[in-house]
């Protein structure tokens, strides 16, 4: 039974059931598969590397942050296909998130609203699970670890969130992702912002030097941004990308604007919006980017792909990788391998 004709026959059930729980049905589901060699029977994309951050990718489309939050099912997740696995967001300390529900599913719009509010157990449990994994033992690909503040840290402290999870992560990531994006926590988009972003990222450059000098190895870090920024703030954050030195930048995160959702069930809840009413903000932030950065730093394009044409659209945006999330919610995973399909030409 093809991937395809599976997801259509347990869509319905999923869909019938609230999307927090759906999705923690889901992945322990898959990683049993995985454990029971099941999901050997998926079929994978075929190769076709890319070098991105000085890393090979086996192929341009990975899992973007947040499915994943505790690194607890990399394994399943790694059985799909994708090109890069990114896990996370992980805080310094456990945390519960925003209160139930929290997770809205808006299908006439293949879109999601969510304002989880980075619930996960903390730095130190998500490094265990990343252990625990073949996928990071066995080196089968590319892990990104993607870190964040806890919601009580004052964001005048927020870079010593960022600096204790780069520190706990750095030797087991191939990549890190710094996220300054999530509408969930209070005020952390401030950090996007000139003189707190130039700040950030001068303490990370610095930590990353440090770690690379003590492991060995140097792993590199991407910042991940928010749509709803203006042409003068990509400039902004172009600028100080280019002056630290930065590895990469992840376009977008999820947006707070709610014009393309209008009048349609659970519009009005706060949080993230994200699948397709992303796609094209994202775009003009990833060309906006493009204008900016040239090829000085690669761009990985993430935001409303539901299909290859999507996915196509994105690396001519300026992207080098692409990431998928809310897609899989409303097309499952063979949407990684058609999404790899139609770029596999592409460069």
């Amino acid at each position: 039974m093809s991937d395809k004709l599976l997801y259509a026959l347990t869509r319905p059930l999923l869909f019938s059931l609230d999307p927090e729980t759906a999705h923690n049905l889901t992945l322990p589901a898959l990683k049993n598969a995985a454990a029971c060699g099941l999901t050997a029977l998926v079929g994978k994309p075929a190769r076709d590397p890319r070098t991105v951050m000085g890393i090979t990718f086996p192929n341009p489309v990975g899992l973007a942050a947040g499915l994943d939050k505790d690194g607890a099912y990399i394994d399943g997740l790694a059985a799909l296909g994708f090109g890069f696995i990114e896990v996370g967001t992980v805080t310094p300390r456990a945390q519960p998130g925003n209160p139930k529900p929290r997770i809205f599913r808006l299908p006439q719009a293949n879109a999601v609203i969510n304002r989880m509010g980075f619930n996960n157990g903390g730095v130190d449990a998500f490094v265990a699970n990343v252990q625990a994994s073949k996928f990071y033992q066995n080196k089968e690909g590319v892990l990104g670890l993607n870190i964040g503040k806890n919601a009580d840290t004052p964001i005048e402290r927020a870079a010593d969130d960022y600096l204790h999870c780069l520190e706990k992560v750095y030797p087991y990531a191939s990549y890190v992702t710094v996220n300054i994006s999530s509408p969930n926590t209070k005020n952390l988009r401030q950090l996007q912002g000139g003189s707190e972003l130039d700040a950030l990222l001068a303490q990370l450059k610095d930590a990353q030097q440090r770690l690379a000098d003590k492991h060995k190895r140097y792993v590199p870090i991407a910042l991940k941004i928010a749509p709803d920024v203006d042409g003068d703030q990509v400039k902004s954050i172009a600028a100080a990308l280019l002056q630290h030195k930065m590895d990469a930048v992840i376009a977008t995160n999820t947006t707070i604007t709610r014009d393309a959702v209008k009048g349609l069930p659970h519009a009005e809840e706060t949080g993230g919006l994200s699948g397709a009413p992303v796609f094209e903000m994202s775009n003009i932030v990833i060309r906006a980017l493009k204008s900016e950065l040239g090829d000085a730093l690669p761009i990985i394009g993430v935001g409303g792909i539901l299909s290859g044409d999507n996915a196509q659209a994105k690396i001519a945006a300026g992207a080098s990788l692409v990431q998928l999330y809310t897609g899989l919610i409303y097309r499952g995973s063979a949407l990684v391998k058609e999404c790899a399909a139609a770029l596999r030409n592409s460069r």
